[in-house]
């Protein structure tokens, strides 16, 4: 069953011009980017190789370029989770949902995997772009997949906040307005005051940095796949998960 709600919810995406918008925008505004990009970094790239230290055309695009690509499709995902389940309040069939022969984490986990598998096809057209590199140049391919793949995490933590902030209101705007907000306090997390010393106020400066979701994607940007960054992603999403079945049970029992 959770295969079958997915693949209806991924399906319903494409039923509205919404997800057809939304993969049109992001190609013509990432596409720009990305020759923008490649245009500086190859206007200099003479001067460049002649300086000790250069870290090559990989490391030189891709960050900047997946830095960028996150943060736009931070503004993206919400438009995406916000009528996963408020839509179905709104139009007041989610008692319909509920008494579906289906538990509430086959629902949560159905609908989550059917914007993931939106988010996987947003990610493979992304991922077109650097790899178009290989036609010209050789690139690091080790760097390439270890920043795409913490763009996938990422993605993946996006959808998770956007799917609980879904369970909690049943007015889709709301929950994208929502959606937006706390991951853009996600993001930001990281220009909290760095630690100066061992005191309490430092310590929870050091906890805020923690959480941030930027700074356990920007390591995979450069190559370095952490254990810790990945478990902190995982960590994340099945907590939100299990945060919305609970909602969702919560919900039932109520109408039971």
């Amino acid at each position: 069953m959770i295969f079958t709600i997915a693949w209806r919810e991924f399906r319903s995406l494409f039923l509205s011009p919404l997800a057809w918008a939304i993969l049109a925008v992001l190609q013509v505004i990432l596409g720009g980017l990305f020759i923008y990009i490649l245009s500086v970094v190859y206007e200099s790239q003479d001067k460049a190789i002649l300086m000790e230290g250069w870290p090559g055309i990989t490391l030189s695009v891709l960050p900047i370029f997946l830095t960028f690509a996150a943060f736009l499709l931070l503004l993206v995902v919400p438009l995406l989770t916000m009528r996963l389940v408020a839509e179905e309040r709104r139009s007041r069939t989610v008692t319909l949902l509920f008494s579906a022969p289906v538990s509430m984490t086959e629902i949560v986990l159905g609908k989550y995997l059917g914007v993931m598998m939106f988010l996987l096809l947003v990610l493979a057209l992304v991922a077109l772009m650097p790899l178009s590199l290989l036609a010209g140049s050789s690139i690091d391919l080790g760097v390439v997949f270890t920043g795409l793949f913490g763009l996938m995490l990422t993605l993946a933590s996006f959808a998770a906040v956007g799917l609980l902030i879904s369970t909690l209101t049943q007015h889709p705007t709301v929950a994208a307005i929502a959606s937006f907000g706390a991951l853009l306090c996600f993001w930001l997390l990281d220009i909290s005051p760095q630690p100066q010393g061992t005191g309490l106020v430092d310590y929870l400066a050091q906890l805020v940095s923690y959480l941030s979701l930027f700074n356990h994607y920007q390591p995979f940007l450069y190559g370095v796949f952490d254990t810790a960054d990945a478990a902190y992603h995982l960590l994340l999403i099945v907590t939100l998960l299990a945060l919305s079945v609970r909602r969702l049970d919560a919900d039932r029992m109520s109408i039971a």
